[in-house]
This record gives structure tokens, sequence and C-alpha cells, in this order.
């Protein structure tokens, strides 16, 4: 079986997966943190390197306070006890987005996670907070820039690796599979550069109803596509996972 190298997962539902059982939508956040917790584990044993979970976006701060709140919290508490089991499972731990927008002891909890796991040599799991695909790249426009502006590069020798290599993901490969739960059919903002040839599933459940049984079944439906990177069927060689820059 051809299993994906990194998998991104947009966890989307949780508020409404609560509402349709008559909970607060809090109750769906709590419900889905302990998804995320098999879903990291459940990964790491089936020898995914790189799993990275869309948890909190850029435009997630325009929500009601009371829930941002709750989601910060729920973070902060995640963190801090879920840490010795990433240890204990090799699980590097790694963030990407604006993390300057979270609350204090939210950041110093995060930045510890990242530098008691920077040991570890297993999967590398990374969270994306208070991150946009489009400030992402914004970022990197920026960064390349300055560089331009301050003589140290001719905007001809601009390539799209050198973007690339300017992205705060630099440090992961490009998506194999991008999984989103609750049936929503879009990237949200997610992954807008590195997903250009990345495998989209978009699955029905609601985050919080996500399983390892679901997990197993996205898997499958990746190693049964075919992945042409812009070529046709008869060029591919028996086994390829190269994308290429001819469309």
């Amino acid at each position: 079986m051809s299993t994906p190298t990194h998998i991104g997962i947009i966890m989307d539902g949780n508020g409404r997966w609560a509402e349709a059982l008559g909970h607060n939508r809090l109750f769906g956040h709590v419900r889905g943190a302990r998804v995320a917790k098999n879903i990291i584990e459940g990964c790491a044993a089936r020898g995914i390197k790189f799993l990275t979970l869309f948890a909190f976006s850029t435009e997630n701060w325009l929500r009601p306070s009371e829930e941002v709140s709750l989601l910060m919290r729920l973070l902060f508490l995640r963190l801090n006890r879920e840490r010795s089991n990433l240890i204990r499972n090799n699980i590097k731990f790694r963030c990407i987005g604006n993390l300057e927008r979270l609350p204090l002891e939210v950041r110093n909890t995060v930045l510890k996670t990242v530098r008691e796991t920077d040991h570890c040599t297993g999967m590398t799991l990374t969270f994306a907070l208070s991150y946009g695909g489009r400030q992402e790249i914004t970022g990197a426009v920026r960064d390349i820039a300055q560089l331009v502006k301050s003589g140290r590069l001719d905007p001809d020798e601009i390539t799209t690796e050198m973007v690339a290599g300017h992205m705060e993901s630099a440090f992961l490969p490009d998506p194999d599979l991008i999984i989103r739960t609750s049936g929503e059919s879009r990237l949200s903002n997610f992954f807008l550069w590195s997903a250009a040839y990345s495998e989209l599933l978009i699955v029905e459940k609601m985050w919080p109803a996500f399983t390892l049984t679901d997990l197993d079944a996205a898997i499958q439906e990746y190693d049964g596509r075919e992945r042409r990177f812009g070529r046709t069927s008869a060029q591919l060689p028996a086994s390829s996972s190269e994308p290429t820059s001819e469309l």
C-alpha cells in the first residue's frame, strides 16, 4: 500500500456536531480534542511521518470571545497533559502560524512543548495555530522583497523553490493527502501554496465522530488514486511521487 508521507487534516464540525446532539458548541471542541489525540497516536502507529492539524485559523479569532477563550484554554490544558505522551511516542511537536496572537500562557506552553520534543525522531506533529495560507505566502513575499530591496537578490533569480523555502512551513514536505471533515468542500486558507498537488478527501462525518477506521479508509482511498502531477498516465513510472512543473 502507498502510504502518504504527510497528511494534513482540517478538523471541522465540532460545534455543529455538539449542537445536533443538543449540547453547547464548547462540548464539541472538548470531544474533538479527544479525537485528535486518537488520530495523532494512530498516525504515528501507522508510520505516517508528518501530520499537520489545522487547529485554529486566523479567521477563527472572529468567533465569539467565549468560544475563543475556551479553545485557548483547551489547547493549554491538552498540551500540558499530553506533552509526556508525545515524548513517550517519540513525536516531535512543531507549530506554524502567528503565535504572537496567542495568550501568553498558551504561547509559552506551545513553545515549551516544541522545545521538549525537539529531540524526538518519530512522526512530526504540526499544529497550524492562528494560521492562514494567504498570510504565510504574504510573509514569504515580504521576506524576499526585503532581499531584493537590500540588493542581495536579483528579481530574475526568484524561483518557485526559493518562494517555498521562505514559507514558514518550509520544514514540511508538501502534504500528500488533505482530509476535511464535516462535508465542506474548501481549503479555508489551509496550505494554499503547498497543497497545489495534494489529494483532497472530503469526509461527511463531523470531526468528533471521526475514527481510526475512517483514517484507514482515507489512507486506502489515497492508495487507490493515481497522482500524475500534470503528466499523463502513460508517462508515469511504476512508482511516482514527485511533482513536475509541466502542466
